[in-house]
């Protein structure tokens, strides 16, 4: 039957003429496609079950040849190969630059090739080239963070909630920890500081009141079970109005008269001064240790710019210690995640380059005039292609808890047609490659601040395909 096509009355005739599916299977067009044979399989006796029902129902009297049905497979088992993935690639117009839902910060190019080296190959992960013999797991990782941050020592765990737990487990584990109550966060997942000192063994000491602690609170509180003295960074929430908290080199100062040590959870983890960009109260950890902090941690795939860890610098003593907890072997990295941190600190030598590659740093810094001209270069593409949309300003977030309520301008594109913002809303994201926006005053805008150079003609394209008047 191949390359032919039959045009019968008899419903029963057209129904014994469907090919069989393991001949189809051997069809010519099936070679060499990046499709697994069980996908394919099921795709195929999708479209004869289909091309059945169609027979019985009479809207088809005229059967298609093989080539046309094994095509047809192909298409509906490469679309669902794409669109069944739990994760998956998609844009992001949204304007939040770490947005939780879609994976926060992307890496940048150096750091995906080493993902790619690392997973697909063996690796140096415990081996020593020169020696010979077993090496340090995490030694590379380690040396960079020393030359950015100047940290005596470091260790790199599995994301910042661990990070925090291994540490109070190791400090302090059997005594109290002094935390400012305004400090007593919640962030994303129901992570609680109050839950988390409980499953470590301490006993949280709450210090001060909700808006106001001074160094004096946390002296008065000190007694001998005090283990530690915890800052907590407000990283996805602010206190405005008449408020005070305890800079991170009083604590320290107090910490080192009274011998316990101070630990300062920074949260979204900038290594370089972010401030030029509009994120004024975010953390630097170079200047925590500064200031004295004894031990620092935060997260390695926010304004780092890396993939999900958590980062532990500090003092020697204070790090050999956390190292030395049983665990520390259940948080510790993967061969993955310690390649990708890697090639992302290895960037940081040159400020520059950092603002250049990482993407993060590459969207926080980019100048409005710049987003003006990408606006308008996805605008006269859409134009082009006979689409409906205009030029807008906008505003921008980091997100994932870095500077709330800080908004960064931006420009995006308004796109209009026959049908609701939410209709449009939801065509984008049905496409191969869904395209992520956001609804404000019921206009579908798309921020340009958070798009690659290298999907534009593809938004370009399927915004005007939907916005078609």
């Amino acid at each position: 039957m191949k390359g032919y096509c039959f045009d019968m009355q008899d419903k029963n005739d057209l129904l014994k003429l469907i090919p069989q599916v393991d001949k189809l299977m051997q069809h010519a067009i099936i070679e060499n496609r990046e499709i697994y044979q069980h996908e394919l399989t099921k795709a195929v006796r999708a479209k004869l079950d289909e091309l059945r029902e169609r027979i019985k129902a009479g809207t088809v009297k005229t059967l298609p040849c093989e080539d046309e049905i094994i095509k047809s497979a192909v298409d509906l088992a490469e679309n669902r190969a794409q669109t069944s993935k739990d994760v998956r690639r998609v844009i992001n117009g949204t304007g939040v630059i770490l947005h939780s839902n879609l994976g926060r910060a992307c890496l940048s190019k150096a750091a995906a090739e080493a993902v790619v080296e690392a997973a697909s190959s063996y690796c140096t992960l415990e081996y020593d080239i020169e020696k010979g013999k077993r090496g340090n797991r995490t030694g590379g990782v380690e040396k960079y963070l020393k030359d950015i941050t100047g940290c005596e020592s470091s260790l790199v765990v599995n994301n910042n909630a661990a990070a925090v737990l291994l540490i109070l487990s190791a400090i302090a584990g059997d005594g109290n920890v002094l935390v400012s109550r305004g400090e007593l966060v919640e962030i994303g997942g129901g992570f609680r500081v109050p839950d988390i000192m409980s499953l470590c063994g301490c006993a949280l000491k709450e210090v001060g009141t909700t808006n106001k602690t001074r160094i004096t609170d946390f002296e008065s509180a000190i007694d001998s079970g005090t283990k530690a003295i915890l800052k907590v960074h407000s990283s996805n929430f602010k206190i405005v109005g008449f408020t005070e908290s305890v800079p991170i080199d009083e604590l320290s100062l107090l910490g080192k008269t009274r011998g316990i040590p101070v630990i300062e959870d920074i949260g979204s983890g900038a290594l370089i001064d972010v401030q030029r960009y509009g994120l004024q109260d975010e953390p630097l950890a170079s200047i925590s240790l500064k200031n004295g902090a004894d031990i620092v941690s935060f997260s390695g795939d926010k304004l780092l710019g890396g993939l999900q860890c958590g980062i532990i610098l500090g003092s020697k003593k204070y790090i050999d210690v956390i190292k030395k907890h049983p665990l520390y072997r259940a948080f510790r990295l993967d061969k993955i995640t310690i390649a990708a941190l890697e090639a992302t600190l290895r960037v940081y030598g040159d400020s520059h380059a950092a603002l250049r590659d990482i993407p993060t740093l590459s969207m926080l810094s980019s100048t409005e005039e710049a987003l003006r001209q990408r606006a308008d270069s996805l605008y006269e593409k859409i134009i082009k292609q006979g689409g409906t949309a205009q030029v807008v300003e906008a505003k921008s977030v980091a997100g994932g808890g870095a500077v709330p309520g800080l908004e960064l301008k931006s420009y995006a594109l308004s796109v209009s047609g026959k049908e609701s913002a939410d209709k449009l809303e939801q065509k984008l994201r049905a496409l191969p490659t869904p395209i992520i926006g956001r609804i404000e005053n019921d206009k579908l805008l798309i921020d340009v601040r958070t798009i690659f150079e290298e999907d534009i003609e593809y938004i370009a394209a399927s915004v005007a395909e939907i916005s078609k008047i």
